[in-house]
């Protein structure tokens, strides 16, 4: 992956994230800016990780679907930048159908060079991406919901104890 797709999917990252961070933040009122900055840092990275992961898990699913021997699915500046602006609309009460819709635009981007690299049709490829967009969401928003709940166990084992 080149250092300027690593950037702007770590800039999506960010984005995303503080789409998802900044509002839980506004809405706490002790939480101070050096853990803000942390969140942000930390989900930035978890945003950009999940979506550098999409392309190759698209390419897993095309695997088990029609199995071939076919270069693997990539990023490119020209398919990340989409997802950029996707980001950019994250942030609530923005536009959550539009950034739904440029996900779907995303993808169907990524659904293109998958159905060149692997022989199957743009639909059974645009499948591929669709399951694994979906599985990668799946999985961090139940690591999310995880990290939510054990933070509010161990805020209320605090509170109870002083």
């Amino acid at each position: 992956m080149s250092p300027s797709v690593t950037f702007l999917l770590l800039l999506a990252g960010l984005s995303e994230a503080a789409g998802r961070v900044l509002p839980l933040v506004s809405r706490r009122a002790g939480t101070s800016r050096p853990a803000t900055v942390l969140f942000l840092l930390a989900g930035a990275v978890l945003e950009g990780t999940v979506f550098a992961l999409w392309p190759p898990a698209a390419s897993i699913v095309a695997e088990l679907v029609r199995p071939a021997d076919a270069a693997a699915l990539a990023w490119t500046p020209g398919l990340v930048a989409p997802l950029l602006l996707a980001a950019v609309l994250a942030f609530p009460l923005l536009g959550p159908l539009l950034h739904l819709l440029l996900f779907v635009g995303v993808g169907a981007g990524l659904a293109a060079p998958l159905a060149a690299g692997t022989g199957l049709g743009w639909w059974a490829a645009a499948g591929c991406v669709a399951v694994a967009g979906v599985g990668l969401g799946a999985a961090v928003e139940a690591v999310r919901r995880l990290v939510v709940t054990l933070s509010a166990t161990e805020g209320g084992t605090r509170e109870a104890l002083t």
